[in-house]
């Protein structure tokens, strides 16, 4: 027993140590998906402005594949040394009900540093539709006389197919799902009003909204967003409880020294008081957040517990 206790305040003073010199090297920050999409961009300010407050290089890498989860995979196999973090996103809390062989558990096999943003989606329809409003949704819906509305979404398992479906169930109505291979060709054929009803993320349709190709109905957030506050939320549009956005944040191998953990989650913190990483963060439409590791914990156990529900009541599944 002594000598076990001896062990183990070895390893507590060595990883103490370790912590305390942290970083020594450059570290990798993982993203799942490919450069130049949302979740990259939001990486790169984080990181740029990560990497000075930690004076260490921060090296973007891009994995991208199996809907972001080869690269947090990758990130699962890296050793739990502070070395290797992982800037994930919603995909993560999404894909274990999606896929039945995901390889790795998240809550498990990943432990979380911080909440950096959230980014709320938009719920739209073409112009031409006589809807203005979610009652008014609901209302076509129901119609007896109206054909079945249809709605576009980036695929099968997307981020807009999981929040449409879980509008659908809390307002008890039937709509159409129309997949397509992206969120591009989707919204092009709401646009061009082939299907009349899309929810896509605020980054890109904002821009269509304001330039009055498209109606905003709803946003999927709990409050209102700071970039479109004249656009009203689902919830208080008549679905109560509605919250639905694409997160973004930092998590590290499982067994990565809190003392590291605590470094990373203090330093992103001060970063996402940056007057600069504020303003790049806000032409993104994204709501900057931050969180104590133990709050994102949290977070993260309502979201699959969330979408565990969802792709189980809509029978969504990937394989």
């Amino acid at each position: 027993m002594f000598q076990g206790l001896v062990a183990a305040a070895a390893a507590f003073l060595a990883s103490a140590a370790i912590a305390a010199d942290y970083p020594t090297k450059p570290i990798r920050l993982i993203v799942a998906f490919p450069p130049g999409g949302g979740v990259d961009v939001a990486a790169r300010v984080v990181g740029q402005k990560l990497a000075l407050r930690l004076g260490k290089s921060i090296v973007i890498e891009n994995i991208a594949g199996a809907g972001g989860n080869i690269g947090a995979e990758r990130v699962v196999k890296s050793p739990p040394d502070g070395y290797t973090v992982f800037f994930a996103s919603g995909a993560l809390t999404i894909n274990p009900s999606l896929y039945k062989n995901l390889g790795f558990d998240p809550m498990r096999d990943l432990a979380p540093v911080s909440l950096v943003l959230l980014t709320p989606y938009v719920l739209m329809v073409n112009n031409a539709l006589p809807i203005r409003s979610v009652k008014d949704l609901v209302a076509a819906a129901k119609s007896a006389q109206a054909a079945p509305l249809q709605y576009a979404s980036a695929g099968n398992g997307s981020a807009a197919h999981l929040f449409t479906e879980l509008m659908i169930s809390s307002l008890n109505i039937s709509l159409i799902h129309v997949p397509y291979k992206g969120a591009t060709p989707a919204m092009n054929d709401v646009l061009g009003g082939h299907v009349p009803i899309v929810f896509d993320s605020i980054i890109t349709a904002l821009p269509l909204v304001q330039a009055g190709k498209v109606r905003a109905i709803a946003v999927s957030t709990k409050t209102r967003s700071s970039v479109a506050p004249n656009i009203p939320t689902l919830d208080e549009s008549g679905v109560p409880g509605y919250e639905a956005a694409n997160w973004m944040g930092l998590l590290v191998p499982a067994g990565t020294p809190k003392d590291i953990i605590r470094r990373l989650n203090s330093e992103t913190t001060e970063v996402l008081k940056d007057s600069h990483v504020k303003e790049q963060m806000k032409e993104l439409g994204a709501e900057l957040v931050g969180s104590t590791p133990e709050a994102m914990e949290a977070f993260l156990r309502g979201e699959l517990a969330k979408w565990a529900k969802v792709t189980r009541d809509a029978k969504i599944q990937l394989n």
